[in-house]
């Protein structure tokens, strides 16, 4: 039934039945393989993603190569492609040409597409993802946006995880949530209420993520006053209890990149280009998440 479905629809079903919508991050390219077959093994409907960032800083080499390689495998009763994180200001500071990102995305076949407007003022976040979901929605395609700051990339953060959460730093305002969405007319809002992204340079990048947790109060008052699915950055390494929470009240998509991006890298320090053990243990970490964590097998069939 899904096969023909736009990821619009399928996403606005999972938020209505408070069914979760798990996107896998691939930051190395032969990842992608591994994480189609999972979705489809388990016949649990995902999203494949990767990030700008990912392009970047690991081997996912470019969007375009991360949708070709996407349509080797791809089934569409279990699996949609999503371009996760451009941002208008990455993690380093620095201002990235996103339109150009964008457009290769939209290009490249990407069903949706995120622009990462966060690091701006709210006003120039409003504005970028106005022109983004214009460009998407010609298309046909679903656009994604963050509005407050979901921490951990950035290379030069010094507070503690539980600063950040016991002060609601970087925590998504509800009024200004209400405002962007219904101006923007964004079909999906990341939002930051305790998740943490993993880092990405340095010797943190191997080391297991802090256990976050989640304010479900505050995200109950996004959830009334935006009525759209909520994305859930950061997924890997939130205790179980939250997440499980935060799907009963309005989280539809969770993004989930070190777990598995860890278990790839770990496994090729075990069995150096060993690609098929790598993505065994890609799998395995899947299926973990999918069976004994998030619940989520056989989700194709009910959404």
């Amino acid at each position: 039934m899904l096969e023909s479905e736009n990821v619009s629809e399928i996403m606005k079903r999972a938020y209505q039945k408070r069914i979760l919508v798990p996107a896998f991050n691939a930051a190395h390219l032969p990842m992608v393989k591994p994480i189609v077959e999972t979705l489809v093994e388990c016949q649990t409907f995902g999203l494949v993603e990767v990030a700008r960032l990912e392009v970047v800083k690991f081997t996912a080499k470019s969007f375009t190569a991360v949708a070709e390689e996407y349509r080797k495998y791809m089934n569409l009763g279990f699996t949609r492609l999503h371009q996760d994180h451009v941002p208008v200001i990455d993690e380093d500071g620095l201002r990235v040409d996103w339109k150009s990102c964008i457009e290769e995305g939209l290009n490249a076949g990407y069903d949706s597409v995120m622009v990462d407007g966060s690091r701006l003022p709210f006003s120039e976040n409003m504005e970028v993802t106005k022109k983004v979901v214009e460009m998407a929605h010609v298309k046909g395609r679903a656009t994604e946006a963050e509005l407050g700051a979901v921490l951990g990339h950035e290379k030069n953060l010094t507070m503690s995880y539980d600063e950040i959460y016991e002060k609601g730093i970087g925590f998504t305002d509800v009024n200004e949530a209400t405002r962007f969405v219904r101006e923007t007319k964004v079909d999906w809002l990341s939002v930051a209420i305790g998740n943490i992204h993993g880092a990405v340079s340095g010797a943190a990048k191997d080391k297991d993520k802090v256990q976050a947790r989640l304010n479900i109060k505050h995200l109950k008052k996004i959830r009334e006053k935006t009525g759209i699915p909520l994305v859930l950055h950061g997924g890997s390494g939130i205790k179980t209890e939250y997440v499980l929470d935060a799907i009963k009240n309005g989280i539809t998509k969770i993004n989930i990149g070190t777990d598995i991006r860890q278990a790839y890298e770990r496994a090729l320090k075990v069995k150096p280009n060993d690609i098929e053990y790598a993505r065994q243990q890609v799998s395995a970490k899947m299926r973990e998440l999918i069976l004994q964590v998030y619940h989520i097998d056989g989700t194709a069939y009910k959404i």
